[in-house]
């Protein structure tokens, strides 16, 4: 499945759950569980049809607990174990044999472990939610805890949230907890929002059926471990590792058409010329397993060489400056490193200094991480002048979720870096207001190209390059994603792969070589 992107023509508000999604509790609430259910089996006299054995937390605390009501989850526990308690009341004492007793026994353990550990946030929740806010997009958290204020307060989350509907207020207005979608449906209403137009965050697959139940406009799945399938199979529309890689826009954002032929295009530089900017990696070279290995091909070289002959041709890319221009190898083309942080070509260089001033943060945050993923198959830290990038495209699925815990964990710890990422990549920059957007824009000022009879082009395959893609769409200039599937994209149009590149690329340099 593409990455989902939250735009607001379509929509207006979106709903997350808390533990797993925004905040790293779902662990703690895990452990709480099996904590206090293997006590209870220990203590409790065995009997015929009844199985004791410790509760699993992955596997049980996905199929019997997670996303539901607290006494929700010890009743549907005890019953896989053939095990039936009457319900009690609230007011329950931990000791009390009952489903409320023993619910709120795990909750004391629970807040126990929440005061000593503290909460942690997913780093790119939070920038998604603030993404979401400052494209006017309303939130709200939705979750069957009882102790979200708590979390959200000392998760310093509350200012990101319109509404919320926890498990406290779901008791008092007697709503049925996930899966069935009344507590969603709630929080639609209180920010105003029809189902239809808002979108719903869940890690849990009864959070998805929930979504589902509802009509919700998108229903995302967050997969922190393995859950990918058993989520889509529940009913969501997109399936996500990476809340990074989703994007928000203020602006419609549908699949670009294809361009099979480059008419079109030659047709928009009838009375302009073109000034063309390309990303490198999976636009110039296929993508591959290893990022040393994406060698540009002699043709491709060639057709570059060509086109810089006629035209003004920058390399954009999220490679160092050094690298991405010791494998084009052309004196001509003027090159951006570091998604535009570090830009040379012939009359102009650019540096960013906010960039210089986190070169040691992000020295030690590349040891940081190679420590903690060393012994992570296929993940790869790649140390870039003016980045930390973590490759896990050759990762096991399964351990996938902790290259992130890990980025996130060293993010944490880095003030002036920011997480972002891209195709099976997390990265660590300088937490500045600089992209590939701004790179071009300001390639174009400094080059002489900020004229209304140029027509800039960005060619570009990943979601680092929507940002080019939206700044030249500000100013009448036309963004090309290479992709051979369908997928949303502020971009005009889609070629399917570096060979269409390449072809487009002839056919730019043959009519601007006609037109001189």
């Amino acid at each position: 499945m593409s990455e989902p992107t939250f735009s607001r023509t379509r929509l207006d508000a979106v709903l997350f759950d808390l533990d797993g999604v925004v905040t790293r509790t779902a662990q703690v609430h895990a452990t709480a569980w099996k904590a206090m259910f293997d006590a209870y089996l220990r203590e409790r006299p065995p009997r015929e049809g009844e199985d004791h054995s410790p509760f699993d937390a992955q596997r049980d605390y996905r199929r019997y607990v997670d996303g539901r009501p607290r006494v929700k989850g010890v009743k549907h526990f005890l019953a896989a174990r053939g095990i039936d308690l009457p319900t009690g009341a609230p007011t329950d004492p931990p000791e009390r044999e009952t489903l409320w007793g023993l619910g709120n026994r795990k909750n004391q353990g629970f807040r126990a472990a929440l005061a000593e550990q503290g909460v942690e946030r997913y780093d790119c929740a939070v920038d998604l939610l603030r993404r979401l806010r400052e494209q006017g997009f309303r939130t709200a958290v939705v979750t069957a805890s009882k102790n979200c204020d708590l979390i959200l307060e000392q998760a310093g989350l509350n200012d990101l949230f319109d509404a919320r509907v926890d498990g406290v207020e779901a008791a008092r207005l007697e709503l049925a907890g996930k899966p069935d979608p009344d507590t969603f449906l709630e929080a639609a209403a209180r920010l105003h929002c029809e189902p239809a137009r808002t979108a719903v965050l869940e890690d849990a697959v009864a959070g998805v059926r929930a979504g589902r139940r509802g009509s919700f406009g998108l229903v995302v799945g967050v997969d922190r471990g393995g859950q990918g399938d058993a989520l889509a199979e529940a009913g969501a529309d997109r399936v996500v590792t990476d809340l990074c890689a989703v994007a928000v826009t203020g602006e419609a954002v549908e699949p670009p058409p294809p361009l099979t032929d480059p008419a079109p295009l030659l047709r928009r530089l009838s009375e302009r010329r073109p000034a063309l900017f390309l990303d490198y990696d999976g636009t110039l070279t296929p993508i591959v397993e290893r990022p040393e290995d994406a060698f540009l091909a002699p043709v491709m070289r060639k057709a570059l060489r060509a086109a810089a002959e006629v035209m003004p041709v920058a390399i954009i890319s999220g490679r160092d400056l050094d690298d991405v221009q010791g494998l084009v190898d052309l004196s001509e083309v003027t090159y951006a490193g570091s998604h535009g942080f570090d830009i040379r070509g012939p009359d102009i260089a650019l540096e960013q200094p906010d960039g210089v001033d986190a070169l040691d943060d992000l020295a030690r945050a590349a040891e940081a991480l190679e420590a903690r993923l060393g012994d992570v198959p296929g993940a790869q830290v790649e140390r870039k002048r003016f980045a930390v990038a973590v490759h896990y495209r050759r990762v096991p699925d399964e351990l996938v979720g902790q290259v992130e815990e890990a980025v996130a964990a060293v993010a944490d710890r880095s003030k002036r870096l920011r997480r972002t990422g891209g195709k099976k990549i997390h990265e660590l920059r300088p937490d500045i207001d600089w992209d590939k957007g701004r790179a071009v824009t300001w390639l174009l000022g400094e080059l002489g190209l900020d004229d209304p009879d140029v027509l800039p082009i960005y060619v570009g395959d990943d979601e680092t390059d929507e940002d080019a893609f939206r700044a030249l769409a500000e100013r009448g200039g036309i963004g090309i994603l290479v992709a051979d599937t369908e997928q949303r994209s502020t971009a005009a149009w889609r070629v399917a792969d570096p060979d269409a590149v390449r072809a487009l690329l002839e056919a730019l340099t043959r009519a601007e070589s006609d037109a001189r």
